[in-house]
């Protein structure tokens, strides 16, 4: 009934940019909190950043500074700004998202498929 559909990952080299875009869709009642998580090959989901439903961005440390993520609620899509990427940051990117649904009423989490992401030194 919902899908989270994520675009914009890829191979970039270090120092370089990329924009990943996350879109919910479906029966949707309202939108959440919309963020994004990354895993490296070997290691556990981690978050990379996240908006809560006011609108309050929070990062992880090493991110901060470089990645903006951002929201457009018209659209019920949420967006990472990637800038002066490390090698570090390569890892698949997954959109998160909880969302309210009706018929009836509950809340539940999202995730996308995930986009690989890789950055080359």
């Amino acid at each position: 009934q919902v899908q989270l559909v994520e675009s914009g990952g890829g191979f970039v080299q270090a120092g370089g940019s990329l924009r990943l875009s996350c879109a919910a869709s479906g029966s949707i009642f309202r939108v959440n909190s919309m963020g994004w998580y990354h895993q490296a090959p070997g290691k556990q989901r981690e978050l990379v950043a996240r908006l809560t439903s006011g609108g309050t961005p929070n990062y992880e440390d090493s991110v901060q500074g470089r990645f903006t993520i951002s929201r457009d609620n018209t659209k019920n899509t949420v967006y990472l700004q990637m800038n002066s990427l490390k090698p570090e940051d390569t890892a698949v990117y997954y959109c998160n998202a909880v969302i309210e649904l009706l018929k009836p009423y509950r809340m539940s989490t999202y995730w996308g498929q995930g986009t690989q992401v890789t950055v080359s030194s």
